[in-house]
């Protein structure tokens, strides 16, 4: 082969192989590229698998979130549904038959509607949580789709699926209960979804506990306007709702603010006769054919009434009025009309039924009307079997009629409640926000309670009316309107503006809550003098007489100064002085009048003065009593009674109003007739008071007012009759004796003057041993403690001649020593008397003898001589004898007996001794008007008394030591 042939065979195997080389490598790229791209499809493909599923994922949340916010949408407009209805029909309106009571759902404002039964199809199932808990709580505000023109939310869907619901509304259907509409069936559930399944797993049967969860059927409750809204009329297939419609409408307000009138022609009440109990409290009056005009005219004169009295021309309903004050002045009136047949009625009656359907609801009376009468308003709300035109497009399932026992239970109930009266305003809510902001200046004003409009009743002091009567019978609520008014007075001014004297001559302590007590440290800062169980000192009533008779004649010397007539003058000209108005409150005062002697007489004298000249000096007096017609001295005296022109009467009272004028007897409790016209019948205002009394009503403001008390003010006097005041450590005067305490506005101490005179001598008269030992004691020491205070020495004879008396006497005799008085013991009378007059030596000495007459009657001729003498010409040098005798008769006979010298004695304090018995020792012929009274004695002393005065024995029992400690006893 030649050379270019092998050249070129071996260039074309060259060629051939690099080509083979170059289509190899040119496959396995192509084969790496095809299985890169394989592999980046596979990864493309496995991307968009698992996008898919994630959207698919969302798409699924998505919509569930849909579905469930459907549900808490249907769910929420269901419970806002309940929870309004809950809130329109609240309480007693609103709750079915079973376990039914009357209960005020009343607030501020409109009335409550009332249920009549529920809206067909509009059930709702629900599945409770866990553990029975419901997080759901209605709420306050919601608006209910159920009321006619007003806006709330939708209603459901007809098939919202089960969900949770509060076991106060869940309890509410099921199982259907005696209440429902008939044919209702014991089950009604909402099946869709979810709903639908959770439902079929559930099972309800009444009375069993089944394992399963429990499952509720919650339906619209039907709620009809009426009290304050509409009138209704009533079809007569739909009759059975009027029972239970009257029963909410009565039982849902407080006793007594719903008043029915029935006419009721065929059956004469028949048919609503389970009502009965509440005509006997004048709620319920069922009309016959001839009473019917009478009853209309008389509900056209009270819609006139309401509007000019109560309205005013201030508000535009009642409702209106209710919602500005929260309180209702006048009640619901009713009038149902059951097949009536309004076409056969005169052309009058028809004009006052048109009248009523025109005005009555602004006033609150409201028609019911029940039949198929064609002729009657045409524009009434309508009910029917099953439907309501105030629910348009609405089907209606009524309920059955109440069970007769729950309607008589009821109306009893509320017959009770309203007799025992409506609860008037609370004592807080009358009284000023700022304290003492008042000037009494021009007179004196304070709220005590609320007129029948709602308005604050405030009573008036001044020039006039200038001074009150209060009655009423035990338990009326006089002591409690006091109360009121007192707390009027002291939160309106302060106590530089006004000051309270206050006087209970009842049994008891009304008035001892305004004074410091152990209790209650606190006191009211205006109240200058409290006086309690002082039905046995009536001179303590005089006392205050008298003391305002002095600050009346102060008064006016001032005024007359100061050229002034009246103390508004007097304060412009005197600003520097103190001169508040004054009330003087005495409750229980016909006590003070009740006897013909001189206490009543002069009381009368002193209270005809005070009442007509008070007035211009700012004293004011309010008198209360619990039968004034039994006041023969006040009535005795129309000069007088005509000064107290304002007048309260309390129920029941008797003649504190004019003759002619009876209020009183028909005004409801809690509440008083208060007229300041002297008691004519055009005055009168009924107010409903509070409750003033009760301790947590009081005490809070007596706190306020005493935190807030000025600089200096004191607590008052308190004088309790049951008190017995105890002898104190302080001195009198020097050459004084206290025996006593007596009975007036200063407490002071009766005195008994020991200074050189014929007759100052002291006989203590009567049995009652323990009080003559008090006496001499008492007299004895104040005496000690003069003579000490003033560096002087004091000698003291004692005789105790009862055995009864010498612990008292012996105890006494160390208490003197103490006191640094001189003190000799004898053994008998006979040694007091022999040689008296070398015991005196100038100085101060006194011979108390104890039971005297039990050891003058053991003296001879000499003795007793001497002991005359002793007491004649004893004083004189400056020997004073204070002795104990245990009658008159044995006085009389130590002194002389009948030709006796009584001078000898120019002091006496009588215990348990009649007045007739003193008759030989008094100024007053016959003997002065006492009678004897524990722990109070008549004490006379002619140099110092015009008439005699009583006083209480001062109890000496801390100042004088045991006697067992005097003998050295174990």
């Amino acid at each position: 082969m030649s050379s270019w042939r092998r050249r070129l065979v071996v260039a074309m195997g060259d060629e051939l192989g690099r080509a083979r080389g170059e289509a190899r490598f040119l496959a396995e790229r192509t084969a790496a590229h095809a299985e890169t791209e394989r592999s980046e499809s596979e990864r493309a493909i496995a991307d968009a698998t698992r996008k898919q599923a994630q959207l698919k994922g969302i798409h699924e949340r998505m919509l569930a979130t849909l579905e469930a916010r459907k549900a808490a949408a249907v769910q929420g407009s269901h419970e806002a549904a309940l929870a309004a209805a809950a809130q329109a029909a609240p309480a007693a309106a609103g709750a079915l038959w079973t376990g039914w009571q009357p209960e005020s759902g009343l607030d501020r404002g409109a009335a409550p509607m009332l249920r009549i039964g529920r809206i067909a199809d509009s059930e709702s199932t629900f599945e409770p949580e866990a553990g029975g808990a419901s997080p759901f709580e209605p709420g306050a505000d919601s608006e209910s789709p159920l009321e006619p023109g007003l806006s709330g939310p939708s209603l459901p869907p007809p098939h919202p699926p089960t969900t949770a619901l509060p076991a106060a509304l869940s309890t509410g259907r099921a199982p259907v209960e005696s209440g429902d509409a008939p044919g209702a069936s014991a089950m009604f559930r909402i099946r869709s979804g979810a709903a639908g399944a959770s439902a079929g797993k559930a099972s309800v049967a009444g009375g069993y506990d089944n394992s399963a969860p429990s499952v509720t059927t919650v339906s619209l409750p039907a709620l009809v306007p009426l009290l304050d809204r509409a009138h209704l009329r009533i079809d007569t297939d739909a009759a059975q709702a009027l029972p239970g419609l009257l029963l909410r409408a009565v039982g849902s307000v407080p006793a007594g603010l719903v008043r029915l009138h029935v006419y009721d022609p065929e059956h004469l009440g028949g048919s609503l006769s389970a009502f009965a109990a509440l005509g006997k409290a004048g709620l319920l009056s069922f009309i016959g054919p001839s009473g019917l005009r009478e009853t209309l005219d008389s509900l056209v004169e009270t819609v006139r009434r309401v509007n000019a009295d109560v309205l005013a021309g201030e508000h535009a309903s009642l409702a209106e009025l209710a919602a500005a004050t929260g309180r209702r002045p006048e009640p619901w009136r009713v009038l149902v009309l059951l097949n009536a047949d309004l076409a056969a009625w005169p052309a009058h009656d028809q004009a006052q039924l048109a009248r009523l359907r025109r005005t009555g609801v602004a006033a609150g009376v409201h028609l019911v009307v029940v039949g198929d009468d064609t002729a009657g308003p045409a524009d009434l709300p309508r009910l029917t079997r099953t439907a309501y035109t105030g629910l348009p497009g609405a089907a209606l399932e009524l309920d059955a009629p109440p069970p007769l026992s729950t309607v008589t239970a009821a109306a009893k109930a509320v017959a009770e409640k309203h007799r025992a009266g409506r609860e008037p305003a609370r004592l807080v809510d009358l009284l000023p926000q700022r304290l003492w902001a008042a000037s009494s200046a021009t007179g004196l004003f304070a709220a005590v309670g609320e007129t029948a409009a709602g308005d604050v009743a405030r009573l008036a002091l001044g020039d006039n009316p200038p001074h009150a009567l209060v009655g009423g019978p035990s338990g009326s609520g006089k002591t409690n309107l006091l109360y009121a008014w007192i707390a009027g007075l002291a939160s309106n001014y302060s106590p530089d503006e006004l000051a309270l004297y206050l006087l209970d001559f009842k049994e008891g302590v009304s008035f001892a809550r305004f004074a410091s007590g152990r209790r209650d440290p606190t006191w009211l800062p205006h109240v200058r003098l409290v006086g309690v169980n002082i039905n046995d000192d009536r001179e303590f009533g005089l006392a205050l007489l008298r003391h305002l008779k002095e600050e009346l004649r102060r008064r006016a010397e001032a005024a007359k100064a100061h050229e002034a007539t009246k103390l508004e003058e007097l304060r412009a000209a005197d600003p520097e002085g103190h001169w508040p108005r004054i009330v003087a409150i005495v409750d229980e005062f016909q006590v003070l009048l009740e006897a013909r002697d001189a206490v009543t007489d002069e009381a009368v004298q002193l209270l005809d003065d005070l009442a007509r000249r008070g007035r211009s000096q700012g004293i004011h007096l309010v008198l209360a009593s619990q039968d004034i017609a039994g006041i023969e001295a006040l009535w005795g005296r129309p000069s007088l009674v005509a000064q107290f022109t304002l007048r309260i009467a309390l129920p029941k009272a008797r003649r504190v109003l004019a003759e002619n004028n009876h209020a009183a007897d028909t005004v409801a409790r809690f509440h008083a007739v208060v007229n300041d016209e002297s008691g004519h019948t055009n005055a009168n205002k009924v107010v409903a008071v509070p409750n003033a009394g009760h301790a947590d009503a009081w005490e809070p403001l007596q706190k306020r007012l005493w935190e807030a008390r000025p600089n200096g003010n004191e607590p008052p006097a308190l004088f309790d009759g049951d008190h017995v005041p105890a002898l104190t450590a302080t001195a009198p005067s020097p050459e004084t004796a206290l025996l006593g305490q007596t009975i007036d506005v200063a407490a002071r101490g009766a005195e008994l003057a020991l200074h050189r005179a014929p007759g100052r001598n002291l006989a203590i008269l009567g049995t009652r041993g323990a009080e003559a030992a008090d006496i001499l004691a008492a007299a004895a020491l104040t005496a000690a403690q003069g003579a000490k205070r003033q560096g002087q020495r004091i000698g003291v004879d004692l005789c105790c001649l009862e055995p009864d008396a010498a612990p008292s006497a012996l105890a006494l005799a160390a208490a003197l020593e103490t006191e640094g008085a001189e003190v000799d013991w004898h053994d008998g009378l006979d040694e007091v008397c022999k040689e008296w007059d070398r015991r005196c030596d100038g100085a101060l000495r006194l011979n108390l003898v104890y039971a005297v007459d039990a050891g003058s009657a053991r003296l001879d001729a000499a003795g007793t001589a001497a002991l005359r003498a002793m007491l004649i010409d004893g004083p004189e040098r400056h020997l004073h004898t204070l002795g104990w005798w245990r009658s008159v008769p044995r006085l009389r006979e130590d002194l002389g007996g009948f030709s006796a010298r009584f001078d000898a004695v120019d002091a006496w304090l009588a215990l348990d001794v009649q007045g007739p018995e003193l008759a030989p020792l008094s100024p007053a012929s016959g003997g002065p008007a006492w009678y004897p009274r524990e722990r109070r004695g008549l004490y006379f002393d002619r140099a110092r008394h015009r008439v005699p005065q009583v006083v209480i024995p001062y109890k000496t029992t801390a100042l004088l030591p045991r006697p067992e400690a005097i003998l050295d006893l174990p």
